[in-house]
């Protein structure tokens, strides 16, 4: 059985949907914070609980078969961060302790952990690849950036074999509209314009059109959340094929494109799949703001096998938008 925490929330739901049309047997652990119970597919044992209740944990790992944890249960947003950064520690880290702990204590070794980007910092190559310096510039990414360095000494003291998969901008839905983004309040691009072009939203704000960069917006790579899970699935596989009994192994790769998107593509992407038009309100740049920011994915291509099945942007667009149309009908309910 796969423990996936936060598997309520938009992408551990879309992996658990995903493990679930495998036949693999999954439980999900989430506090329903940000996720929501009916994201969890059919079928699938979930626990409304915290990371923070170690007595939980215990009971989990002792009364069900675990074998393996994805671990998404973190919070993400970057402003939210530098104004409480008490509540992303003790939440994204210390939380994160309490489930090592409880592994190692009931012998589950295996872990995939949702990364991010973020713990770059400001990109010093046009495409960045895994040996990139670590300088992260926002709590949010210091406090993945901590879990990292937890792994590895993890694994190296207590025979942790984990994989942290460093994301670069999710996007898109289930391309069968089941599933798809529902944050409150909503920070991601796509969704944001999509929701201007369903009437949810009046515009959409753009820091910044005098970037180094063809169109002068930010270039930005989206990887479809689909293909961010299949992504998973292989890391996990890749981890069980790998390992060495009783020996330690830790390893990360980045997630994303390979290419890069600018905001304006984007607006006119919506546009031309909406039919309909998109408000833009042109601000100034916002600080730390990277003109580009793209992945290397040789590494995961490589070393996992995996290639992304949905990667033009019209694609994660397309679906996004079916998605965003059924929000509109459940709002309107």
């Amino acid at each position: 059985m796969i423990l996936v925490t936060g598997g309520a929330g938009y992408i551990g739901s879309h992996m658990v949907a995903l493990l679930s049309s495998s036949l693999q047997q999954v439980l999900v652990l989430d506090n329903l914070s940000t996720g929501h119970r009916q994201a969890v597919a059919d079928g699938v044992r979930l626990v409304v609980g915290d990371l923070a209740d170690r007595d939980l944990l215990a009971r989990l790992f002792s009364q069900f078969d675990i074998t393996a944890v994805i671990h998404f249960a973190a919070f993400s947003q970057v402003g939210e961060s530098n104004i409480e950064p008490a509540k992303y520690y003790c939440n994204n880290v210390t939380n994160t302790q309490n489930l090592l702990d409880s592994m190692i204590k009931a012998g589950v070794k295996q872990l995939i952990f949702s990364s991010t980007a973020a713990v770059y910092g400001l990109p010093l190559k046009a495409k960045i690849d895994e040996s990139h310096s670590l300088v992260p510039i926002n709590p949010y990414g210091r406090t993945k950036l901590a879990i990292e360095w937890m792994l590895e000494d993890y694994a190296n003291a207590y025979g942790l074999q984990a994989v942290s998969l460093r994301y670069f901008n999710a996007a898109g839905a289930d391309p069968n509209g089941i599933l798809g983004e529902r944050h409150e309040p909503e920070t991601h691009l796509i969704p944001l314009v999509l929701q201007v072009a369903s009437g949810r939203r009046t515009h959409i704000k753009v820091f910044g059109h005098d970037y180094h960069t063809p169109d002068g917006t930010c270039l930005r790579d989206y990887i479809h959340v689909v293909d961010l899970c299949h992504a998973h699935a292989q890391a996990l596989q890749w981890l069980q094929n790998a390992i060495s009994a009783g020996k330690g192994l830790y390893e990360v790769f980045n997630l994303g494109n390979g290419a890069g998107f600018s905001v304006l593509q984007v607006i006119e992407t919506v546009h031309n799949i909406t039919g309909r038009s998109v408000s833009v309100v042109a601000e100034q740049r916002r600080l730390g703001d990277p003109a580009v920011l793209v992945a290397n994915i040789d590494k995961a291509q490589q070393w996992l096998g995996w290639q992304g099945q949905y990667i033009h942007l019209e694609q994660m667009i397309t679906h996004a938008w079916a998605w965003e149309q059924t929000m509109c009908q459940l709002q309107a309910t």
